[in-house]
C-alpha cells in the first residue's frame, strides 16, 4: 500500500514536471508501457489469490487510471500553452498599412514593356507577330538578304561567328531580325503581313550601343503594296507610339541589300531644354530604315517579283524606348539593377493597349 502510494506520488510529480510533450510521452511509456512500472504490476494480479486480488486489484487500477488522467491533462495543457505561444509569436497589427503584394511590387522591364506596345499597335493594323532563332545560318542572315560577299557586315569585327560544324559551315548571332522575313517568306503565301521584334547581336558597346540589343522589323507582301502605303503605316505607328496627335516624317535616301529604294527615316522634333519632345519643333531625329523588297530577296524566298511586291521596316526597340522614356544610356538596361528597374520600370498589370493607353 505504501509502495503504491508512494508510486503514485512519484509519477503525478514527474508528470506535472514534463516540460514539453516528447518528455511527457517518455513519461507515459516509462510508466504504462508494455514493461512500464504500473504495467508490470498489472501482471501480478494474474498470480495473487482471489483475496489478495480483491484486495490490490483495485489499488492498482486506481493507480493506472490516475497516470493516465494525468497524463491527460497534462497534454492538453501542454498544447494550449503551445497554442498560446504560437498565436502570441504570431500576433499582428491590424491597424498597421497593408502591404504591397508582388503584382503591386513587381515591375515590367521596359524593352518588354515597349515590345507589348509596338505588338498592340501593329495587332491593331491587321499584322501578325513572327519570331525565330537567335542563332542563324550565313546564308539566312547575309545571303538570302542579298548581301554580298565581301560585304563588311560579314567580317570577324562586325558579327559574332561560331565555330565551324561537321560540314565546315559557320553559324551567326543574327545581326538582325531580318532572317525572320525570310523564314517566313519560305513558309508563308502573300498576302504577309508581319512584325518581328526580337534580340539581336554584334560587335559593338558604348552608351548609345550593346552587344546585345534588340529590334523591331515589319514586312509587308502582296500584289499592289507601294511606298505609299509604307509611309502611312510608319506615320500611324510613330503617333500611336509617341501618344501624339502629328508627326512630320522626312524619308531620306539611302542604301540597304535587301531593299530598293531604300530610305532613312528622320521624325520632327524639339530638343529644347534637353528633352526630346515629337509632334513639335524644327528639329530632326533619325527613327528608322525602310524600304522596298528587293526583287533578289523575293527571289531567294521562291516568290515571283513580277507578281508580288513589299515593304519592310527595321528599328531599334532599345532606341525608341529610351527616345520616349528620357533613358540617357542603354547600359543600365542589362545590368539587373532593382532601383534602375523601380524607377523605369511599368506595373505588371497595366497592359498596353491602344484603348485603354500605352503607358498608362
Amino acid at each position: 500500500m505504501t509502495d503504491l502510494n508512494q508510486l503514485e506520488t512519484d509519477l503525478l510529480k514527474q508528470v506535472e514536471a514534463a516540460s514539453d510533450e516528447p518528455a511527457l510521452e517518455a513519461l507515459r511509456v516509462a510508466a504504462l508501457g508494455k514493461k512500464g512500472f504500473v504495467s508490470e504490476l498489472l501482471k501480478t494480479l494474474g498470480a495473487m489469490s482471489p483475496e489478495e486480488r480483491k484486495e490490490k486489484g483495485p489499488l492498482i487500477n486506481g493507480l493506472r487510471d490516475k497516470v493516465q488522467g494525468a497524463l491527460g491533462a497534462k497534454k492538453d495543457a501542454l498544447a494550449e500553452a503551445a497554442l498560446e505561444a504560437r498565436l502570441s509569436a504570431e500576433r499582428l497589427d491590424v491597424t498597421l498599412p497593408v502591404q504591397d503584394g508582388p503584382e503591386i511590387r513587381g515591375r515590367i522591364h521596359p524593352i518588354s514593356q515597349v515590345i507589348d506596345e509596338i505588338t498592340a499597335i501593329f495587332a491593331d493594323m491587321g499584322f501578325h507577330v513572327a519570331e525565330g532563332p537567335d542563332i542563324e545560318t550565313d546564308y539566312l542572315n547575309f545571303t538570302a538578304l542579298n548581301f554580298p560577299e565581301g560585304h563588311p557586315a560579314r567580317e570577324m569585327h562586325d558579327t559574332f561567328f561560331l565555330a565551324p560544324d561537321e560540314k565546315g559551315e559557320r553559324k551567326v548571332l543574327r545581326t538582325h531580325t531580318s532572317p525572320v522575313q525570310i523564314r517566313t517568306m519560305k513558309t508563308q503565301a502573300p498576302p504577309i503581313r508581319v512584325v518581328i521584334p526580337g534580340r539581336t547581336y554584334r560587335h559593338d558597346s558604348d552608351q548609345t550601343h550593346t552587344p546585345m540589343f534588340h529590334q523591331v522589323e515589319g514586312l509587308v507582301i502582296d500584289e499592289t503594296a507601294n511606298i505609299a502605303h509604307m509611309k502611312w503605316v510608319l506615320e500611324e505607328f510613330c503617333k500611336a507610339f509617341f501618344e501624339v496627335d502629328q508627326v512630320k516624317m522626312r524619308f531620306r535616301p539611302s542604301f540597304f541589300p535587301f531593299t530598293e529604294p531604300s530610305a532613312e527615316v528622320d521624325i520632327q522634333c524639339s530638343r529644347k531644354g534637353g528633352e526630346i519632345r515629337f509632334g513639335e519643333g524644327t528639329d530632326w531625329l533619325e527613327i528608322l530604315g525602310c524600304g522596298m523588297v528587293h526583287p533578289n530577296v523575293l527571289r531567294n524566298c521562291g516568290l515571283d517579283p513580277d507578281k508580288v511586291q513589299g515593304f519592310a521596316w527595321g528599328m531599334g526597340i532599345d532606341r525608341i524606348a529610351m527616345l520616349k522614356y528620357g533613358m540617357p544610356d542603354l547600359r543600365p538596361f542589362f545590368e539587373a539593377d532593382v532601383r534602375w528597374l523601380n524607377h523605369y520600370g511599368f506595373r505588371p498589370l497595366d497592359i498596353p493597349s491602344l484603348v485603354g493607353g500605352l503607358s498608362s
